[in-house]
């Protein structure tokens, strides 16, 4: 008999089992009395990507989860997808071990595609096997191998590896490294703006991201990347979040790409402006910034590569830490069939204060160089370029 107490709840599903007298329990005829279930650790890419939640997560499980095991006969039974390689997983691996190995890990990968580089399947499966689906006959082997080609082709790379594959890929691949995006953070350079803008990149349409990002024209002639305020909004919501940051950011103008949608968007906007007017939110002697459209190169990546040279050439930096538009950049990658709104947004606010960031060639490998601060006096918010001015 089997008496199962909950040890925490809410993000992570974590069970105390403890069991009455002897029993085989496990692979391995393992005697155990106390058994800790570690379920999904992780709730989500992000969750696990984000370097603060990892370590909560790593210091919780040495100083609360191993505490509730006796000091006897007891497992633990670690259950989840496989997000990041410093995960849950990952780092027991690395710090403990499998078994196989002289460690303390039995590890039962189950890839929904056999891989020879896994080792021995569980199931004897060959490589190129597809793992069953209880909607699928088994011995229906072309289904499944079409649905999981299927599920393959409708994925990122790194989605795949870590659902699918139970294989975490590192961000290696992306545009622009963790460690460029650490060093082109900047608070502290003083540096008058010469032009303040907002730039929307509007293709979220309510299901999506809308990316809405605030930044400036220095005297130094970088594109400062001073506000995000992205999220998944209505043509509405989006275009009263653009207003509203314009206004308090002061911007002389909004860039729309015009690739999609100029006309509506544009309308979108100057709608939201009247309506923050008319509700009181901006002042009426307030004028509502020029609306410009910018016409990026149609591609993702041959829209998103020239802005990663701007950043590789500390031409663009970042007025402070923007965890999710920095996470956006350092993890997409060319492979993926979409590009993240802030990434669209902060190529827009670029192209559209630095014009010929359009024209830059291809580069890869980016080799980060740490941004050379210095003084230039106090900063004159919004220069001669500014937008505060009344009717």
């Amino acid at each position: 008999m089997a008496v199962v107490r909950p040890v925490r709840g809410d993000r992570v599903r974590v069970y105390d089992l403890q069991v009455q007298g002897t029993s085989n329990f496990f692979a391995g005829q393992v005697l155990v009395h106390n058994c800790l279930i570690v379920d999904d650790p992780h709730k989500d890419r992000a969750d696990a990507e984000s370097e603060a939640s990892r370590r909560a997560l790593h210091d919780w499980y040495s100083s609360t989860a191993l505490k509730r095991l006796q000091p006897d006969r007891n497992a633990v039974v670690g259950i989840q997808t496989r997000w990041h390689p410093d995960d849950f997983a990952g780092r027991r691996l690395a710090e403990e071990g499998r078994l196989e190995e002289g460690g303390r890990w039995k590890v039962v990968h189950l890839p929904a595609v056999a891989d020879a580089k896994f080792g021995a399947d569980p199931l004897g499966r060959a490589p190129g096997d597809p793992l069953p689906h209880p909607k699928i006959p088994t011995r229906d082997r072309k289904a499944l191998k079409a649905w999981w080609a299927d599920m393959k082709r409708t994925s990122i790379v790194r989605d795949w590896h870590s659902l699918a594959q139970g294989d975490p890929q590192p961000a290696e691949g992306a545009l622009v490294s963790e460690e460029l995006l650490r060093l082109l953070r900047d608070s502290a350079t003083k540096v008058e703006p010469q032009k303040i803008a907002v730039a929307v990149d509007p293709s979220g349409g309510g299901r999506d991201v809308a990316g809405v990002v605030g930044g400036f024209l220095g005297d130094d002639k970088r594109v400062w990347i001073t506000h995000d305020v992205s999220a998944v909004m209505s043509s509405a919501d989006w275009s009263t979040a653009a207003c509203r940051l314009a206004y308090e950011a002061n911007a002389a103008i909004i860039y729309v790409e015009a690739n999609y949608g100029r006309d509506m968007c544009s309308l979108a906007i100057r709608t939201s402006w009247e309506t923050l007017q008319r509700d009181g939110e901006i002042p009426e002697n307030v004028l509502m910034p020029a609306i410009d459209l910018v016409t990026a190169k149609q591609g993702k990546l041959l829209r998103a590569e020239p802005v990663a040279q701007q950043m590789v050439q500390d031409r663009v930096r970042l007025r402070g830490l923007f965890v999710d538009l920095e996470r956006e950049w350092s993890t997409w990658m060319s492979t993926d069939p979409d590009s993240p709104g802030r990434i669209d947004a902060s190529c827009i606010l670029t192209y559209g204060l630095i014009p010929e960031a359009n024209k830059g060639a291809i580069v890869h490998a980016p080799l980060p160089q740490a941004p050379v601060s210095g003084g230039r006096g106090p900063s004159q918010v919004a220069g001669a370029y500014g937008r505060r001015i009344g009717k």
